[in-house]
């Protein structure tokens, strides 16, 4: 089988329930938008910066370390068991002190009223971070239809609970305030923990999900090897470096904003606006994901192949046509996009652009990290994040006092864009690939063409202006099509 075509097809089949999943998560926010104030909605962007942190520290790299090592079994079970123990432990003890040191957290990020939130979230972490070995397995194993099931299980149990608290119970509570109807959704519903309940959807939704994992977790050969949970640890742990330094890329300029605007700002509706405008590149970023879930054990797995590096050099290709794609057809389409959140965050319209090329960027960068991947040189990889992280830093800390969350954007922008430059360096040093660059650049001006002759014509009327865009937007298939079939299929 044409290994694209297998690529494609794993994307589709593990991409189905996580694009539906996270579109239906991502809906989300025009609900929170409306139910709650920037303010509040900075509580939320902030919370779960902090979780996105934590967790890269949790699961220590041990999923990537995983997929490495049980590739390399004819069964995957011992490996299975040694990363389980090893996760299991380390989230107990991280659940028991973040639950005994709750109060004095919640204090210093600034929420002394709210050591539940502390609570709530460590049991969030700890049940994903258990949860994440399951998952890899299941991909390892090729069952994508109990992946799938599970997925969207736990998007469907967030979701409901999400409607169940924010819409559901505040109406039935003002219809039926002083019937026994009202008495009972009173004893379960307190409009003063506001948006702690989409912190309480999605526990629910978190150990839901480890419930529905228990069968695999029970399955497993839990005779932990620690000669291997070593081999496995030294491998992990420039994953684990590289995962940090990523997520201080991706999420530290929504933990340090409200810290940096100049004083005067309504620092918590601006965090609340960043973060509601960041989901803006949901699409792009709904993608890179989706293709992340295939690409990384297919990275393995292609590497026997003796035309490994040709079919990585295709896979990149096609995956900057579609991003481009994308970001296209959401710059084209920006005002309706921007209808996707409350009119009080439509001012932070101009950070989606920045971000939706950074994430492009990103992606990128993902797809070049095969060659410190396969070639074991992961503290290589590290390297090229924390390069980024100092980056990000940096920025953050000049940017955002004078541009505020543009700031924050341009930062990003910055930090993904040089880590994708340095990885191809280095990627073409150690396990060169002979990539397309100038198919790249060739679409890459396509799209910015097709951008500018937007911007330029633009006409007065709305539905016109629609039409035109959407007409400029085929354009870019149509184009990538006739050029495709002229390309030799061999480059």
């Amino acid at each position: 089988m044409n290994p694209l075509k297998k690529l494609a097809g794993q994307t589709a089949i593990y991409g189905l329930p996580t694009i539906v999943g996270r579109l239906l998560n991502y809906l989300l926010v025009p609900l929170y938008t409306r139910a709650f104030i920037p303010a509040e909605y900075g509580v939320v962007t902030e919370m779960y910066a902090y979780v996105a942190f934590l967790f890269v520290i949790l699961t220590y790299g041990m999923e990537t370390a995983f997929f490495r090592f049980a590739s390399r079994q004819e069964g995957s079970s011992p490996v299975f068991g040694t990363a389980m123990v090893s996760l299991l432990t380390t989230s107990a003890v991280f659940a028991l002190a973040g639950m005994y040191f709750s109060g004095g957290i919640a204090s210093r990020m600034g929420y002394p009223g709210n050591p539940e939130y502390i609570r709530w979230f460590v049991l969030i972490l700890a049940a994903d971070a258990v949860s994440s070995i399951p998952y890899a397995n299941l991909r390892l194993q090729s069952r994508p239809l109990r992946f799938a099931f599970i997925k969207i299980a736990n998007i469907a149990t967030n979701i409901g609970f999400n409607l169940f608290f924010i819409v559901l119970c505040p109406y039935l509570l003002s219809k039926y305030g002083n019937t026994p109807a009202g008495t009972l959704i009173s004893g379960i519903y307190n409009p003063e923990t506001g948006v702690g309940y989409i912190f309480i959807s999605n526990l629910i939704a978190s150990l839901v999900t480890l419930a529905l994992l228990l069968p695999d977790i029970l399955k497993g050969e839990y005779r932990i090897n620690l000669k291997e949970l070593r081999s496995m640890l030294i491998y992990a742990w420039p994953l684990l470096i590289f995962g940090l330094a990523g997520i201080v890329n991706e999420t530290f300029d929504r933990i340090v904003l409200k810290h940096l605007l100049p004083p005067g700002a309504d620092s918590m509706a601006q965090l609340g606006i960043y973060g509601a405008c960041y989901k803006i590149s949901i699409l792009m970023t709904l993608f890179i994901q989706t293709y992340r879930y295939a690409a990384e054990p297919f990275f393995f797995d292609q590497s026997k192949e003796k035309n490994a590096k040709e079919t990585y050099a295709r896979m990149m290709h096609f995956f900057i046509l579609v991003c481009l794609f994308i970001f296209l057809g959401i710059m084209l389409f920006l005002d309706v996009v921007m209808l996707f959140v409350g009119p009080e965050y439509r001012s932070g319209a101009p950070v989606v652009p920045v971000l939706l090329l950074a994430n492009l960027f990103l992606g990128i960068f993902y797809n070049l990290s095969v060659w410190f991947k396969l070639t074991d040189k992961t503290a290589h990889g590290a390297a090229i994040s924390l390069t980024g992280a100092a980056i990000t830093l940096i920025l953050n800390f000049i940017l955002i006092p004078v541009m505020g969350y543009m700031g924050a954007a341009w930062a990003t922008f910055a930090c993904y864009a040089a880590m994708m430059i340095l990885s191809y360096f280095m990627g073409q040093k150690y396990y060169p690939v002979n990539y397309n660059l100038k198919g790249a650049l060739a679409y890459a001006a396509l799209a910015g063409l097709l951008l500018l002759a937007a911007l330029l014509i633009s006409p007065a009327s709305p539905w016109v202006r629609y039409s035109l865009n959407l007409m400029l937007l085929l354009v870019f298939p149509l184009v990538a099509w006739f050029w495709e079939k002229r390309r030799p299929a061999d480059t």
